[in-house]
């Protein structure tokens, strides 16, 4: 199934016009509209400043945690 995902600002709450779609003339698509909830600009930001985190080593994490239980385990 072909899925086609794009943003408009509604300018005239009677008519929205969609531009520059995937699909063919004549081809029967289905349409759902809802309100975007979610500050696009600040979800960008915040994807930009996660992704520039360094990335954890899940065998790290894994031996740092039984270390810190085996400390615990000791007092």
């Amino acid at each position: 199934m072909q899925t086609f995902k794009t943003y408009v600002t509604i300018d005239n709450p009677d008519q929205v016009i969609l531009s520059n779609l995937p699909f063919q003339k004549g081809q029967r698509v289905e349409i759902v509209v809802f309100p975007l909830k979610q500050d696009l600009n600040a979800l960008n930001r915040l994807r930009t400043l996660t992704d520039s985190f360094p990335q954890a080593d899940p065998v790290q994490l894994v031996q740092q945690g039984r270390a810190d239980l085996e400390d615990r385990s000791m007092v």
